[in-house]
């Protein structure tokens, strides 16, 4: 299935399907939600379960409406038998086979992308042995997006201390043959102090008013490419998605409405962001996490996401 909703598959089915809850779709900790229907399935993957001996990584969730969701355990097979921290799985189908993309670390530092494959969605992925990212100091949430014209391209977050706002930023770069990048270019980049991280943030052996830009995801529109990412802090209230555009997936992409107007921390929703999109029968569907009230797990959400004018949003309508 292609990363272009257009291009996928709606539910089959004649009765449109009934509204989508506000409370969390599934009780355990589940950030970094990202979902993949395949052949009238949903699967979600997210970041939760953290991978050593004995035990997978990456919790894995499948449902038939959006709304009642099964757990199947960890996905990835482990690449060590300590424990690692293991961040934001995307998948992809191309051909037979599944491409699970991936970062693997140790908390906050060195992070690289990888991949691994499998003949199911739900497994096991295994991993083909190859560092995406060698070069990068530290580079996360991997998002593979198929274009209408067949060709393959990985967005994914990267630290950059240059420019006027340093901090992680967004970038892209050619899939060739689902495992190996082309040249990677920047595509964006902090513009507003809602993006901010922290202040005076120790990085790299300096002090910086670190800036975040993360978890991105495309989408064709109205024959445009939409890009969707997070950006602030992950742990408060300040993180939220924004949006751009572009007329090619490799850019030159822009703001038409800097800020975070297509999700933002507003009634019962505490941080959310990390979103995806998928199709629910005719319906675009926004798939993100928010805080539980304890601020303890960060849980699966979903809200239908509107465009107005070329723009998207999952924010609730203004009361009239």
């Amino acid at each position: 299935m292609s990363g272009d909703p257009e291009l996928g598959r709606a539910t089959t089915g004649t009765t449109p399907p009934g509204p989508l809850p506000e409370t969390p779709l599934y009780p355990g900790d589940f950030a970094d939600p990202f979902v993949l229907e395949v052949d009238g399935t949903y699967y979600a993957y997210g970041t939760g379960q953290h991978g050593q001996a004995g035990v997978r990584a990456f919790e894995v969730l499948s449902s038939p409406d959006l709304v009642h969701w099964t757990s199947h355990g960890g996905v990835l097979e482990a690449l060590s038998p300590e424990r690692m921290d293991y961040w934001a799985p995307e998948v992809a189908r191309s051909g037979d086979t599944f491409y699970l993309y991936y970062s693997v670390g140790q908390g906050d530092a060195g992070h690289h992308l990888r991949v691994a494959t499998a003949a199911h969605p739900l497994g096991p992925f295994v991993d083909r042995g190859l560092n995406l990212t060698p070069d990068e100091p530290f580079a996360i949430d991997p998002h593979p997006f198929q274009a209408p014209d067949g060709s393959w391209y990985l967005y994914y977050a990267r630290d950059d201390l240059t420019g006027e706002r340093p901090g992680t930023l967004l970038a892209v770069a050619p899939l060739h043959d689902m495992t190996r990048l082309g040249e990677t270019r920047t595509i964006l980049r902090a513009s507003g102090d809602w993006q901010v991280y922290q202040r005076a943030r120790t990085m790299y052996g300096a002090v910086y008013d670190w800036h975040t830009l993360e978890g991105p995801f495309v989408l064709h529109r109205g024959g445009r490419y939409h890009l969707l990412y997070s950006g602030g802090a992950w742990t408060n209230e300040t993180y939220g998605v924004g949006h751009a555009v572009a007329d090619h997936p490799l850019g030159p992409w822009s703001e038409p409405q800097p800020g975070a107007n297509v999700l933002r921390t507003a009634g019962h929703l505490t941080g959310p962001g990390h979103a995806s999109v998928t199709r629910r029968g005719e319906q675009d569907v926004l798939v993100f996490h928010a805080w539980n009230e304890e601020r303890t797990r960060r849980q699966l959400h979903a809200a239908p996401l509107r465009w107005t004018g070329g723009r998207p949003t999952a924010l609730p309508e203004p009361v009239a």
